[in-house]
């Protein structure tokens, strides 16, 4: 298990414990609290940015919903029988305004942002304490973490609905509510974020692991860059991926994915999870972060001895290439062996509740190399950022706006670790553009990525041909009737197209 991580997930748990209370960090109104008196010392101002981690971790964000989501409406799988009626309406696109679990990421991301800009606003409190008390070094590293975190849940919520209210905490926030501000203003404050946590938070070899480190922020602000998909912010982007040193690719892909090689040399950025902190309040904290939430629920959910709701899509199985080593890693068939060995899996596993035998299952994130079911709870931290992430994204950078065989070079050291063959330096920029879309499909799949990169590539009502998805609709979410009746400033004329 994770016992060399144990006391930096307890430090981010600080805040769901007894070390502050509901009331001190779960801040409708973050002036509740009094900054002179809590952010004293080393241990308060840390326990005010663990907080801010604290709501990565529940259901209405990495602990359930978001990979559901993603995976769904991305159609790398499809649902059994047995998935669940909110889940389905990703699948099927038919979500609207009303559906809870929209509800949920909206409120757990600005719950997150509350969180950040309490510790942002008290800056100046922070870099006054003495040096003796906490170092420049820290002081500045503590308030980059807050930063880097705003950025994160502001990134969650702009791909997700496009234009969204900002609040900064810094007295300027109207208490009836933000109005939406444009997309472009959002990402410029993701980018301000970034750029400040890029120069203040410390390299990977130097923070304790759980934490985000400068390598997260560079690639976080790469990938913002690349996504904007001009002439000049691929170039932008490509500076900053290669801004990032002492990252490699794993020998093994499936060390990406085990809980006891978590934090190896190809994690940028992860969410950390871990059983053995407890779990006990998972379903009744879906967005608030309070109480031990150190567990996902994917295992259960996609595990094919076990609720087995969605297995891989026939579409995503087919786009490995014979002898693909990725197969194995991220996929189940009859006849592998699981539980270190010990046992086999048979054609009859692989049925759902209805009967139905499917061909394949995931293995990705699963528990079952270790144990011989998934007993509801896992501990397998989520990748958010791999370094093959980032290598794939500088073959596109490089593709726009420098030369064809440099992308190249980028997808071969991918494809060598797969067990494949280079591809040759002659491609045309279209065929480096279509190997590209097929690497990340194979490579990344099931990690959340593939909707956004259909949409950015404008080829997501091609892919998605023959699912309900509508063009001019289903491109982002709608925002929840909760927010459009509570925040004075946003009304129905607010809502996205479609809904």
């Amino acid at each position: 298990m994770k016992k060399y991580i144990l006391i930096v997930i307890a430090l981010f748990g600080i805040i769901l414990t007894n070390s502050c209370s509901e009331d001190d960090l779960e801040l409708k109104n973050p002036n509740q609290l009094s900054p002179d008196t809590f952010f004293s010392n080393e241990s308060q101002v840390e326990s005010a940015v663990n907080a801010v981690y604290a709501n990565l971790q529940p259901f209405g964000l990495y602990g359930r919903l978001v990979f559901y989501m993603m995976d769904n409406m991305a159609h790398e799988q499809s649902g059994n029988g047995q998935q669940e009626g909110d889940k389905v309406t990703f699948y099927d696109f038919s979500f609207d305004s009303s559906l809870p679990s929209i509800k949920d990421y909206w409120d757990g991301c600005y719950r997150g942002i509350n969180k950040a800009n309490f510790v942002i606003s008290n800056s100046d409190l922070i870099n006054a304490l003495p040096d003796g008390t906490l170092s420049a070094t820290k002081k500045a590293k503590f308030i980059g973490e807050a930063r880097f975190l705003r950025a994160h849940y502001y990134w969650l919520l702009v791909n997700r609905f496009g234009g969204v209210p900002i609040y900064l905490g810094d007295g300027t926030d109207n208490p009836e509510g933000q109005p939406r501000s444009t997309k472009a203003d959002v990402i410029q404050l993701i980018i301000d974020d970034l750029k400040y946590a890029s120069a203040n938070l410390l390299d990977k070899n130097v923070e304790t692991q759980g934490r985000v480190t400068k390598g997260a922020a560079q690639a976080s602000l790469g990938k913002v860059y690349l996504y904007q998909g001009t002439q000049e912010s691929y170039g932008l982007a490509l500076d900053e991926f290669n801004k990032l040193s002492g990252y490699d690719l794993e020998t093994n892909y499936y060390d990406n994915f085990m809980e006891e090689t978590e934090h190896g040399v190809e994690s940028i950025f992860e969410i950390e999870y871990d059983i053995e902190l407890g779990f006990d309040q998972f379903w009744w904290s879906p967005v608030n972060g309070l109480g031990p939430n150190h567990a996902t629920k994917r295992g259960q959910d996609y595990g094919v001895l076990d609720w087995f709701n969605v297995y891989p899509s026939d579409d995503l199985v087919s786009e490995f290439e014979p002898g693909d080593k990725r197969f194995a890693d991220c996929f189940y068939v009859a006849g592998d062996k699981y539980n270190n060995g010990d046992n086999t899996f048979v054609e009859g596993d692989f049925a759902e509740n209805g009967g139905n035998i499917r061909p394949v299952a995931w293995k990705k994130y699963q528990n079952y190399y270790k144990q011989p079911s998934e007993n509801n709870n896992s501990g397998i931290n989520v990748k958010v950022i791999r370094y093959s992430d980032v290598l794939l994204m500088m073959a596109e950078c490089e593709n726009e706006v420098g030369t064809q065989a440099n992308a190249v070079g980028y997808i071969n050291r991918v494809r060598l670790r797969a067990g494949l063959g280079n591809l040759p330096t002659n491609l045309t920029k279209q065929q480096v553009f279509e190997a590209i879309v097929h690497e990340r499909k194979v490579e990344l799949c099931g990690e959340q990525v593939r909707f956004d990169d259909m949409l950015r590539w404008g080829i997501v009502a091609t892919e998605l041909a023959g699912t309900n998805f509508q063009v001019g609709k289903n491109e982002l979410w709608p925002i929840p009737d909760a927010e459009i009746s509570s925040n004075a400033n946003i009304n129905s004329e607010d809502q996205n197209p479609g809904f």
